[in-house]
C-alpha cells in the first residue's frame, strides 16, 4: 500500500538562484597559466574549466535541461530516520508495464545523483526481452533534491535506512538493490540491516576489507603468478586510484566543512572537483558539454547546498559502529558483481566471495566507474542476467514476482 505522503515533483530552480550563478561565473578568478596548466597529472585542466564555466555563464541552458529532467516520474516523501527525525527524501519512481515486475532500488554515489539512473530506466522498466523492473532512484539526503542533515553522526547505515523506509513507504516490503560507489555500502547496508526485506543485491563496484590475511592471498596470488593480466591491470588501477586519485577522499573525510566554503561559493570550485572525477573514472566517455554541467548543476542547486554532499565521507569514516567495514564484511545476501575496468577499484572477483554468496559476476573489458551511465547496455544486461530464467537469482525474482502481483 502507497503511503499517501508520496508527492509528485517538479524541479524549479529559481530565477535569483540563475541570476546569482551567472554573477559569480562573471566574477570568476582564475589560476594564472603555466606550462602544466592542462596536463592531466595536475588535475582539472585549466582550459577546459574556463572553457566549460564561460559556457555555463552564457550558453548553457538549465531550463532546457530542467524540463527534460521533469518528464521523470519524480516524487518526495517523508521517512523517519532514528535519531535525526524526520526528512524528505526525494526520487524517481518508474514502474515497469507489467505489474509482476521486480522491486528495484538503485543508489548513486559522490559525485553521482539520481542523474545516473535515467539510462537505464528505459531499459529496466521495458525490456524487450528479460526480467522487467520497477525502479526507485532516490536522491541521498545531502544531495540533490532530498533534505540536508543538520546532526552530526548521519553514517551509511542511516542513508540505507533512509531509502529502504522510501522503499516501504512505496508499498514494497521486499525488493534487490543496486548501486556503485557509495550506493556499494548503502546498498549493502541495506541488506545487512534489512535482510528480511532486501532479497538479493547488485554492485558494480568492489570493495573488500583489507587486513594481513588479504594482503598474504594477494601477495601469493602475485608470486606464483595466478593473477590474470585483466587481474593485474585492475590492481595497477586501484595502485593509481590510492597514489594518485584519492586526495579528495582524505579531505572528505577528515575536513568536509573547510573543502565545503569552497564548494558553497564557487560554482568553478565545484565545476573543477566534479569534472576531473567524470574524467578521470570513465572510459574515454564523450561527456558532451551540457551533460557535464547538468551533472554539476544538480550539485549547485542541490536542496541541502553543494556543500553537503562531502559529509558522508567524514561520518563513515567516523561512525562509531564502523558502518562502512561493516558493508565491506560478509552479508549472506545473494550478490551479484559487476566489473569495469577503468573503476577506482577493480579487484581480482574472486577475492569478492569475502562479501557473500555470490550468484554473478562479470568482469568487463570496457567501461568506467559510472557504469549505469557509462555503459547502460553492459549493466542492464548484467542485473537482467542474474535474475533472469536460470541466473543465480532467479528463484528470488520469481519470488518478488509473486509478492508484487499478490500486492498489486
Amino acid at each position: 500500500m502507497v503511503r499517501s505522503d508520496v508527492r509528485p515533483f517538479k524541479i524549479a530552480i529559481s530565477e535569483r538562484n540563475l541570476e546569482t550563478l551567472h554573477k559569480k561565473l562573471a566574477l570568476a578568478t582564475f589560476p594564472e597559466e603555466v606550462d602544466f596548466s592542462d596536463i592531466d597529472k595536475y588535475g582539472a585542466s585549466r582550459s577546459e574549466i574556463k572553457r566549460l564555466a564561460e559556457y555555463w555563464e552564457n550558453g548553457f541552458d538549465w531550463r532546457a535541461q530542467e524540463a527534460e529532467l521533469n518528464k521523470l516520474p519524480q516524487f518526495t516523501t517523508t521517512v523517519t530516520v532514528d535519531g535525526f527525525g524526520d526528512l524528505d527524501i526525494h526520487f524517481i519512481h518508474q514502474r515497469a508495464s507489467r505489474e509482476d515486475s521486480i522491486p528495484l532500488l538503485f543508489s548513486h554515489g559522490w559525485p553521482g545523483s539520481f542523474l545516473e539512473v535515467v539510462k537505464i530506466l528505459p531499459r529496466l522498466t521495458n525490456p524487450k526481452d528479460g526480467p522487467s523492473f520497477h525502479v526507485v532512484a532516490p536522491s541521498l539526503p545531502n544531495y540533490g533534491f532530498s533534505d540536508k542533515v543538520t546532526g552530526e553522526g548521519f553514517s551509511v547505515s542511516q542513508y540505507a535506512q533512509a531509502i529502504h523506509k522510501v522503499m516501504l513507504n512505496l508499498g514494497y516490503n521486499k525488493y534487490v538493490t543496486q548501486g556503485g560507489d557509495w550506493g556499494f555500502f548503502i546498498t549493502r547496508s541495506v541488506a545487512a540491516q534489512f535482510p528480511d526485506h532486501c532479497l538479493a543485491s547488485h554492485v558494480n563496484m568492489q570493495m573488500i576489507h583489507p587486513s594481513v590475511a588479504t594482503a598474504g592471498w594477494f601477495g601469493l596470488y602475485k608470486l606464483l603468478g595466478w593473477f590474470t593480466k585483466q587481474e593485474t591491470d585492475g590492481l595497477s588501477r586501484l595502485g593509481w586510484y590510492l597514489k594518485e586519485g584519492s586526495g579528495y577522499f582524505a579531505e572528505q573525510s577528515t575536513k568536509p566543512l573547510t573543502m565545503g566554503y569552497s564548494l558553497a561559493d564557487s560554482p568553478v570550485g565545484l565545476l573543477a572537483w566534479i569534472y576531473e572525477k567524470l574524467k578521470d573514472w570513465t572510459d574515454e566517455y564523450p561527456w558532451t558539454d551540457d551533460e557535464i554541467l547538468t551533472w554539476v548543476s544538480i550539485y549547485q542547486f542541490s536542496k541541502a547546498g553543494p556543500a553537503a554532499s562531502a559529509q558522508i565521507y567524514y561520518e563513515a569514516r567516523h561512525a562509531k559502529n564502523a558502518d562502512a567495514k561493516k558493508s565491506m564484511a560478509y552479508i549472506p545476501v545473494p550478490l551479484g558483481i559487476s566489473s569495469f575496468p577503468r573503476d577506482i577499484s577493480p579487484i581480482p572477483l574472486s577475492f569478492c566471495k569475502t562479501l557473500g554468496p555470490v550468484v554473478f559476476q562479470k568482469r568487463h573489458e570496457e567501461g568506467g566507474h559510472f557504469a549505469a551511465y557509462e555503459k547502460p547496455e553492459l549493466l542492464v544486461h548484467d542485473v537482467q542476467t542474474m535474475f533472469g530464467c536460470g541466473g543465480g537469482a532467479y528463484d528470488i525474482a520469481e519470488r518478488l514476482r509473486a509478492t508484487v502481483k499478490n500486492n498489486s
